[in-house]
């Protein structure tokens, strides 16, 4: 369902760009093409922009409510690592801060304080 869903939305995509390119700012486009004879007598003065405008319209709300309807059908991706987390090597566990000279990595017994540091000159 979800790769029909994504076939039927490139589809939607190509008309949608088609139908926009064929639109004109300011009286050319598909309007345009033959200034009266046969073309104005068939289509209308305003019947080609209207049609044009409307198809816009159309496609880009079938576009959209198609884009969030695949989310649903889009397969969950819990468990599966990404490329970068499956390559990546795992670096060991260290102790985030260095111990210092004199000082010992076990930590201070519970009630005592922290044995001073010695100051250098």
């Amino acid at each position: 369902m979800y790769i029909f869903l994504i076939i039927l939305i490139t589809l939607i995509a190509l008309l949608m760009a088609i139908v926009v390119l064929l639109q004109s700012g300011k009286g050319g486009g598909l309007a345009g093409i033959a200034s009266g004879g046969q073309t104005t007598q068939i289509l209308g003065a305003r019947q080609a922009p209207d049609f044009l405008e409307k198809a816009t319209w159309t496609l880009g709300s079938a576009f959209i409510v198609l884009c969030i309807i695949a989310n649903f059908f889009a397969s969950p991706t819990e468990g599966q690592e990404s490329v970068i987390q499956g390559t990546a090597p795992e670096a060991p566990i260290e102790n985030p801060l260095p111990a210092g000279p004199g000082t010992v990595d076990e930590p201070p017994a519970p009630g005592t304080a922290p044995a001073p540091v010695p100051e250098d000159q």
